[in-house]
């Protein structure tokens, strides 16, 4: 970590989990939903209570929480090699069919804190609910420096 990285505190959990794991120069985060100070800032399901640019911006949220849980458990972003699998869960009708539209907003925090070279293999899974009615959920595998 650099003298001027700051590290913030990972998102509360939600429940009887960590907010991120490191073994064997992995670091893997619990599933992150669009939380700010531990409270959710938006629900619903996305394509009949939200659209997809207000999709996209919480998959972006979930993902900068999900970066900030493996950035305190390795001590920052610096620590971050490289991203290898992000999933994208998102909570829609069953007949939305955009789903890597909102992940793209996902996609597009990866590469806005960590450069486009940490963009990683991604899926993009419509799933009937979420917790807490969140629309998006996200998971996120790096690998992480010695």
């Amino acid at each position: 970590m650099s003298e001027q990285e700051s590290v913030a505190a990972a998102p509360r959990p939600q429940g009887r989990y960590i907010p991120a794991v490191v073994h064997d120069g992995i670091a893997y985060s619990a599933g992150m939903t669009p939380r700010r100070d531990g409270v959710l800032t938006v629900t619903g399901v996305v394509g009949r209570d939200l659209d997809i640019p207000r999709a996209r911006e919480a998959a972006g949220l979930a993902a900068r929480n999900a970066i900030t849980a493996i950035a305190a458990a390795v001590g920052g972003t610096a620590a971050i090699s490289r991203c290898l699998r992000m999933s994208v869960f998102v909570a829609c009708t069953p007949d939305f069919r955009e789903l890597s539209a909102v992940a793209d907003g996902a996609s597009d925090v990866l590469v806005e804190c960590l450069g486009a070279d940490a963009l990683p293999v991604r899926s993009a899974i419509g799933v009937y609910a979420l917790p807490s009615g969140a629309p998006v959920e996200i998971e996120l595998t790096v690998a992480v420096r010695a």
